[in-house]
């Protein structure tokens, strides 16, 4: 049973330079509508630009953030990944959160470089493709899964078209929605199943 409204820790979202708009919507929506609070993580508090032109102001540089005042650490894909260092700290703060006991999930880039930081070597994981990540040079290709969205203990993966799928991983960790009401969250924002939406009014859900 998760926790009420009024006792969950805050969901810090990962905010950078590049960050992929469009990944992590759905997830953060929902998680705010489901009464998590969402906090911004930036890499100090200058405001960020996204892909889509967006500046950002975070809520907290991630020097300040500490991995037991927090539900959940959720990694945008960016071009940063791929292109340099520069987000290298948040990868390794991926690892204290999971060392902690607290969830990470990744998407798109953050899964490379999470892959880089060793965190998927031992762990079922997915991402764009297995090639992609297989150019890092990890050690994790035995555990890679041909799917939309992967779970393993504390840990989502996704690749980059795989926001809804991403999302639905991350509701089900947290506790927001489960069973037939997951389900028919997935079949309304996935495949636009108006059926779907008929279970989630009766549910109380939106």
């Amino acid at each position: 049973m998760s926790a009420s409204p009024a006792t969950r820790k805050p969901v810090y979202l990962a905010v950078y330079d590049t960050l992929a708009d469009w990944e992590t919507g759905h997830a953060t929506a929902h998680l705010a509508r489901g009464g998590y609070e969402i906090r911004t993580v930036g890499p100090s508090t200058r405001p960020v630009t996204s892909l889509g032109g967006l500046r950002i102001g975070p809520d907290l540089a991630l020097a300040d953030v500490r991995p037991e005042d927090g539900a959940l650490l959720i990694l945008p894909g960016a071009d940063l990944w791929d292109t340099s260092d520069d987000l290298a700290p948040f990868a390794r703060a991926a690892g204290e959160f999971l060392a902690a006991g607290t969830p990470v999930a990744a998407i798109c880039g953050a899964t490379a470089g999470l892959a880089r930081a060793g965190l998927l070597d031992d762990r079922a994981h997915t991402s764009a493709v297995s090639f992609y990540l297989a150019a890092t040079g990890y050690a994790g290709g035995g555990h890679y899964v041909d799917a939309d969205a992967v779970t393993d203990g504390n840990l989502v993966t996704a690749g980059p078209t795989e926001p809804v799928a991403f999302a639905r991983e991350v509701l089900r960790l947290l506790g927001v929605y489960d069973g037939e009401v997951l389900d028919a969250w997935y079949r309304l924002f996935h495949d636009s199943d108006p059926e779907a939406y008929a279970v989630l009014q009766k549910a109380g859900a939106r």
